[in-house]
């Protein structure tokens, strides 16, 4: 979720960014709206409930507004008030499985309205900024190989459903491309997860690490523990992290994930967005290569497990009657003649 500047006051206590009231009216309608209209006094309930102060302007991306706070002893966090869907649902779940190790830390959750209160990271220093693309591919990798080490917890979404899905959608799907080489390229993408949707996985995956979603640490504030006092006096004790020693106490601040859509599955399926940002057609195999490399992939379940995300991704265009993202085209073909 990239996070843009704020725009008009709402209620007493947040300004709910136009941009956020347009995207939710765009994409969810009447539900969208009332999220919005709910997020002041939703805002001022946790904020009470928590012991928390606001510290700075709220910032947002299309389904979520995040609003700066501090905690009773001064540590710096966020509130985190997403709309809910079906894809960002393990979020909390995912959080605390990973514990702090490469994502995000989860210092609070309330089950009932999906808030999260999570550590405050750096929203001006993305990995979209990084002026080296094939150092910003290995950061990714990096972190992809921390998370997915992780066994994926009861309760995710998982990879071998939605492939399945996939699948079954395919044949609609190639009725509705009037070019023969697009219907050959999805043919020959859903070909490739035939070959793999049988052993779909059981790591943990991000499914969203795209450049935007990767934020430096607080360069200005060392970790010193102080996450490990949790909120008090909520019904959602059970819902909050023990995050034990702070690995990440010492040294520069480092590259962290947010904005997970988890599920469980083969960590090949979380190679694409690095393959598609900042895309550069001549980098493909080497960014391939780098991750695969870096993350101890087997290349050829990485290879099908990648155009299974390009199928995914094609079905959606074709569903919503858009012509294929040229990205993703070029992308299947430079992996099609991957053995």
């Amino acid at each position: 979720m990239a996070l843009r500047s704020p725009a008009r006051r709402v209620g007493r206590v947040i300004h709910v960014p136009d941009a956020l009231t347009a995207s939710q009216d765009r994409y969810n309608g009447a539900a969208g709206r009332a999220f919005v209209a709910a997020l002041p006094g939703r805002a001022a309930h946790f904020l009470d409930r928590w012991e928390l102060r606001p510290d700075g302007p709220p910032m947002h991306g299309v389904t979520a507004l995040v609003l700066p706070v501090r905690r009773a002893d001064g540590t710096p966090a966020v509130l985190k008030f997403a709309f809910p869907d079906e894809e960002s649902a393990g979020e909390p779940l995912a959080l605390r499985a990973w514990g702090g190790r490469g994502a995000v830390r989860l210092l609070g959750h309330d089950r009932a309205t999906g808030t999260l209160l999570l550590e405050r990271l750096d929203h001006t220093r993305m990995l979209t900024h990084l002026p080296d693309t094939r150092e910003a591919v290995l950061v990714v990798a990096r972190l992809l190989a921390r998370l997915s080490a992780v066994a994926a917890p009861e309760g995710m979404r998982r990879l071998g459903d939605i492939a399945a899905d996939m699948l079954e959608r395919v044949p609609g799907a190639l009725r509705r491309i009037p070019d023969p080489s697009d219907r050959r390229l999805v043919e020959d993408c859903a070909a490739a997860v035939r070959e793999v949707v049988t052993e779909p996985g059981d790591r943990l995956l991000h499914w969203d690490l795209h450049y935007d979603n990767v934020l430096r640490g607080l360069h200005d504030e060392r970790h010193d523990g102080r996450h490990g006092h949790h909120t008090g006096n909520d019904n959602a004790a059970a819902d909050r992290g023990d995050h034990g020693h702070d690995e990440r106490a010492a040294g520069p601040a480092p590259w962290v994930a947010i904005d997970p859509k988890p599920l469980a599955g083969d960590p090949g399926f979380e190679l694409c967005p690095a393959l598609c940002n900042r895309f550069e057609p001549g980098e493909v195999r080497r960014r391939f290569d780098a991750m695969t490399d870096v993350m101890g992939l087997d290349r050829a379940r990485a290879r099908a497990w990648t155009l299974g995300r390009v199928l995914q991704n094609t079905l959606w265009e074709i569903e919503d009657g858009r012509p294929l993202e040229p990205v993703h085209r070029e992308i299947a073909r430079r992996l099609l003649r991957v053995r």
